[in-house]
């Protein structure tokens, strides 16, 4: 595997592998001195033609813990601002010998673009391509997901799935790059999945993704569920109405105190509230569900770090091998690890 563009293209076997080499990530973040110096000697680049807080910070904070070296780049204040292409931009940091590049783009398909030009010799890692997918992030959710379905069943997380999960996905599918990411990562680990919104905020064809569609989040409520991801309104995305008003769209489809008291009267104790983030309070949630201790929003935030760290040393260095892979107080390299890099 030489680039991770999209989650529609990971196997169930793939998917796994990511997950347990973040687990193994995650006990980094345990010990005094969070570094390991697997990717020692590399280069990373974070490309973003769009803003971003958390996915960069966190790709940074991923790459600097395996020892790798980071040039952060963005659109503003470059040469993209004054009109240079992304085969221009591409061949500079080509010509500054990046082993992995992180991209992040306004259009559609760009991060593809990129790694199947010919253009760099670099793996290619997309962190968000318009509306279409945002993998690291599904896979975070996922993460955070199977630790909270393995303490649920006393089964251990490593090596398992989320089969027989069952999860609703609601608000502005639309726009959502994080929706349709976690619908295919979800459908390949076996989890159930709704989504819930209005028709407006539903694409076209969403009847062939591999998930049920509903409109009506209190019923989908009533039915059950394990985890609910709530979607921010993408209010910069949209170029018309959408929905009658705000308020109303927080009544019918937003998270509020209302549904949150709704888990406790169907005594579904154990379910879980998301959120990717950035958050509209009183918006798609309410202020006492973001903060409840149903939630699991800056657990997302903590688990990106593993997850980003699994996926750029599988991706750049995978065949290393720990041989002390469970222990915490030496580790130096996960023991699962994907194929090394191919010229295919």
């Amino acid at each position: 595997m030489r680039h991770l563009l999209d989650t529609e293209d990971l196997s169930r076997d793939h998917a796994v592998q990511i997950l347990d080499t973040a687990q193994e990530m995650s006990a980094v973040g345990e010990r005094e001195v969070k570094k390991l110096p697997a990717l020692r000697g590399r280069t990373v680049v974070n490309l973003f033609f769009e803003d971003s807080t958390r996915t960069r910070i966190s790709f940074e904070a991923a790459a600097k813990r395996l020892s790798a070296d980071v040039i952060n780049f963005t659109a503003k204040g470059s040469s993209v601002s004054k009109g240079e292409s992304l085969k221009d931009t591409a061949q500079t940091l080509e010509a500054m010998s990046a082993d992995a590049v992180v991209i992040r783009h306004w259009a559609s398909g760009a991060p593809a673009r990129l790694a199947n030009s010919g253009w760099i010799d670099a793996a290619v890692i997309n962190a968000g391509d318009g509306t279409h997918a945002h993998p690291t992030q599904a896979l975070l959710d996922a993460f955070t997901m199977r630790s909270h379905w393995s303490k649920l069943s006393g089964i251990p997380s490593v090596g398992a799935d989320l089969k027989g999960m069952r999860i609703i996905i609601a608000g502005d599918v639309l726009h959502s790059r994080v929706a349709r990411s976690n619908v295919w990562l979800l459908r390949t680990l076996g989890a159930h999945v709704t989504l819930v919104a209005p028709p407006t905020l539903l694409p076209v064809g969403v009847e062939h993704w591999p998930c049920k569609v509903s409109y009506d989040l209190d019923a989908t409520l009533e039915a059950g569920v394990d985890a609910i991801m709530m979607l921010r309104v993408q209010a910069e995305r949209m170029k018309a109405s959408f929905f009658p008003s705000t308020r109303e769209y927080a009544r019918r489809w937003g998270f509020d105190d209302a549904r949150l008291a709704t888990l406790d009267r169907l005594n579904l104790k154990d379910t879980i509230i998301m959120h990717p983030g950035p958050m509209n309070r009183g918006l798609e949630i309410s202020s006492a569900a973001a903060d409840s201790v149903r939630s699991t929003v800056l657990a997302q935030v903590r688990n990106g770090v593993s997850v980003r760290m699994a996926v750029l040393y599988l991706l750049l260095a995978g065949e290393i091998r720990d041989p002390q892979p469970n222990s915490k107080q030496n580790p130096t390299a996960p023991a699962t690890a994907m194929p090394a890099k191919d010229n295919s």
